[in-house]
């Protein structure tokens, strides 16, 4: 059965996703009920996750949902996922489960960013060995393919840039939840639709178990993700998209013209603002590791803009950057970038001055901000 999707401009065939829904429900269920005892488990141990200057919330709060997450999708991925011998699969869920343990070590004793750069790179290096590896530019800027040391380096700095843009970028409750909800599930389709179900089994599990978790997650928060998932969701996004660009320039038809930029889009949000982030502190002398109260969910909370709302107006601009992507995914690749990143620019401006364009906004999203 084939379905045309005039918005997206995507012909789907839903026999394709049996298994991806199988895969979505059964961790969204696992997920679901493994929670509660989690959080029961944190309180009983005392393991918040404390207020600190780098950190939105004013009360401890329970974390490590992130054990939540991994589990649900590991679960319905032991069920439902064709598991072989293949390299680039023991590879992955072998990092996975040792971006899980450094996550629950980090939320548990605060480890320095120096250690968890060294595993993050050992681990992104391991993807690459075992052929996840970005070998062509596809004519972005006049470049195609990357010699081998080229095909390492870049690999290097997008598994690792993207998995702590995650990371960074899980402040507000319910925004890395939501973000990576909405990029597995893009993922997902155009890995399905360029051939690779089996690698779209990993994005649509895990979009399921952040589903669930976001139940728990939406303002007010029950509990956080911690590092323990925001690591483990970053680096299964960074990885995809790279599979992604990998399967698309494999093909004799590929689906789109300019996957750099597409999957580009899937993580233009967290990237784009880390980026930024980095680039102002280090322009004030500072550490780019610095606590501050600069990145984009905190240009509407300082100006007084709830929570709540803060995630859902950067889910939304978020939402349409992936609509965006698709539809410019045929268009020459320089002017699909230049687009996205001239939106970015504007949506942050207009993110930044929120508060004055519409006042009573924010005046009103205070108040029920003080009131939960």
């Amino acid at each position: 059965m084939k379905s045309h999707f005039h918005l997206l401009q995507l012909d789907l065939y839903f026999a394709d996703y049996k298994f991806a829904l199988l895969s979505l429900v059964t961790a969204f269920v696992v997920t679901l009920v493994s929670i509660p005892p989690i959080i029961s488990l944190i309180r009983k141990y005392n393991l918040y996750d404390k207020p600190n200057a780098r950190k939105e919330h004013i009360l401890p709060i329970p974390t490590m949902g992130g054990i939540a997450i991994t589990g649900g999708m590991i679960t319905a991925l032991i069920l439902w996922f064709p598991f072989s011998n293949q390299a680039g699969q023991i590879s992955f869920f072998f990092s996975v489960l040792i971006l899980m343990a450094l996550g629950i070590m980090d939320d548990l004793k605060d480890l320095s960013a120096k250690y968890k750069f060294m595993v993050q790179i050992a681990l992104a290096a391991l993807m690459a060995l075992s052929g996840i590896r970005i070998s062509s530019f596809e004519g972005l800027l006049g470049i195609y393919e990357l010699p081998l040391s080229a095909q390492y380096s870049f690999t290097l700095l997008a598994i690792v840039g993207i998995t702590n843009a995650f990371n960074l970028i899980d402040g507000i409750d319910g925004l890395a939840g939501g973000l990576g909800f909405m990029s597995l599930v893009t993922l997902g389709i155009f890995l399905t639709i360029t051939g690779d179900v089996n690698t779209a089994l990993i994005a649509f599990a895990l979009a399921g178990a952040v589903l669930a978790f976001l139940y728990f997650n939406l303002n007010p928060a029950k509990i956080f993700m911690g590092d323990t998932g925001s690591l483990v969701l970053g680096f299964v996004i960074a990885v995809l998209c790279i599979r992604l660009m990998q399967v698309n320039a494999s093909l004799a038809s590929p689906v789109m013209d300019n996957t750099p930029v597409f999957v580009l889009g899937i993580v233009l949000i967290p990237v784009f603002d880390t980026v930024r982030v980095f680039s102002i502190r280090i322009w004030n002398g500072k550490s780019p590791f610095s606590a501050d109260k600069t990145h984009i969910h905190h240009l509407l909370t300082n100006q007084g803009f709830s929570h709540g709302f803060a995630a859902k107006a950067i889910c939304f601009i978020h939402g349409f950057i992936l609509m965006k992507s698709i539809w410019l995914k045929n268009i020459r690749v320089e002017f699909s970038l230049l687009i996205l990143l001239l939106f970015m620019i504007l949506a942050i401006a207009g993110l930044k001055n929120l508060g004055l364009l519409f006042p009573n906004w924010s005046s009103r999203y205070f108040k029920r901000a003080k009131a939960e």
